[in-house]
């Protein structure tokens, strides 16, 4: 998800808590910035800031609108008035949020938005003797609860939603990393083995040669 917020304590605060939450997360601090980032990355949310300065968030949100990309947006303000809202909601933005606000209830929002940009998934995720609450962030294998980081539970469930199918390291490291990791890590390797273990034996994770991750059916 990309956070466009030119306040730059809040966007820190808010690109550190959402990490905490499992997301992969960039953060931009003015509209020019976050153009580049959406001219050549997907977003699933964009948490956008309606008083950029230079590039206005409400020119962002109804380039969003009109484009191609299905990016949900959930537009922050300090403005509280009705008409602050509506105006919002009618230049495209999918939800609106006046500051000062709750943090669980952006993430909430969030997670909202998210399940609305993505083909619609079960309540809960499952495979290999697995199963995987999105929403209470819970995850168990054979009834056993699984104690797992947030890039772990989010490398799990992009797995588990994959419905048998091929992960590539590389979507693995877009949709659960951010723009600053080097592409060339081996951190969705690392990760990769750190989750095999917690989720013990028979494996439940298979490595597909020059291909990326899939869930083996038990």
């Amino acid at each position: 998800m990309l956070v466009v917020e030119d306040f730059e304590v809040l966007a820190t605060a808010l690109g550190t808590g959402l990490r905490r939450e499992g997301m992969a997360v960039d953060v931009v601090l003015d509209g020019a910035r976050a153009l580049e980032l959406l001219a050549v990355t997907r977003y699933d949310v964009v948490v956008l800031d309606r008083d950029l300065p230079g590039v206005h968030g409400d020119e962002i949100c109804r380039g969003l609108a009109e484009g191609p990309a299905q990016s949900r947006v959930l537009m922050l303000t300090a403005a509280a008035a009705v008409r602050d809202r509506v105006d919002g909601l009618s230049l495209g933005a999918d939800d609106y949020l006046p500051k000062p606000f709750d943090f669980a209830e952006l993430v909430a929002r969030v997670r909202a938005l998210g399940r609305r940009s993505t083909p619609a998934l079960p309540p809960v995720l499952s495979g290999g003797g697995v199963l995987l609450d999105p929403n209470r962030r819970t995850a168990f294998r054979a009834g056993r609860r699984l104690d797992l980081s947030p890039k772990e539970f989010a490398v799990l469930e992009c797995l588990l939603a994959a419905r048998g199918a091929v992960v590539s390291a590389e979507e693995l490291l877009d949709r659960v990393w951010d723009e600053a990791v080097d592409p060339f890590t081996t951190t969705v390797k690392t990760t990769v083995r750190r989750l095999r273990l917690k989720l013990g034996d028979p494996p439940v994770i298979a490595t597909v040669r020059e291909g990326g991750y899939r869930i083996e059916e038990s």
